[in-house]
């Protein structure tokens, strides 16, 4: 599965508001759930549901510009303390990073803030964040993945 087809599973999941997306084929199986997503409400077990009809998720072709993503080289950033995970400098500002942001080693990609204490947590390596795992204003523990980077 490459980085194109992640962010059209991406764009289906907002475009139909799921909250959880599973997906399996001859390469393998990858689960989707949305950060901060609401619980999924099940119907009662006599009644049935049309479900929405979703789109086939065709795949995306790969090029030599594009190879695809190799998930054996993605590195997961984790908490190096219990703390409230914040995505920006200050309330209001744009994140340090989103998902396909390209990072170098030292940047700064979050904060976690700890017995009042504000403690910037950086890249450990170049590469790409592929996945934000934390809301803004979660707390975390420690050893939570917090990013992953190709």
């Amino acid at each position: 599965m490459n980085i194109r087809t992640v962010r059209e599973l991406a764009k289906l999941m907002k475009e139909y508001d799921l909250s959880e997306l599973e997906l399996e084929d001859e390469q393998g199986s990858v689960r989707f759930v949305r950060a901060g997503a609401p619980a999924p409400v099940l119907p009662a077990p006599a009644q049935e549901s049309a479900a929405p009809v979703l789109p086939p998720v065709q795949q995306a072709p790969q090029t030599p510009e594009d190879p695809g993503m190799d998930f054996a080289n993605v590195t997961a950033v984790t908490a190096p303390m219990v703390g409230v995970f914040y995505a920006a400098a200050a309330p209001g500002q744009p994140p340090f990073v989103k998902v396909g942001s390209r990072v170098k080693k030292g940047d700064v990609l979050c904060i976690l803030e700890a017995m009042k204490l504000m403690n910037e947590i950086t890249a450990e390596r170049d590469g790409q964040v592929v996945d934000i795992c934390a809301a803004d204003g979660d707390v975390v523990e420690f050893g939570q993945t917090l990013f992953k980077l190709y």
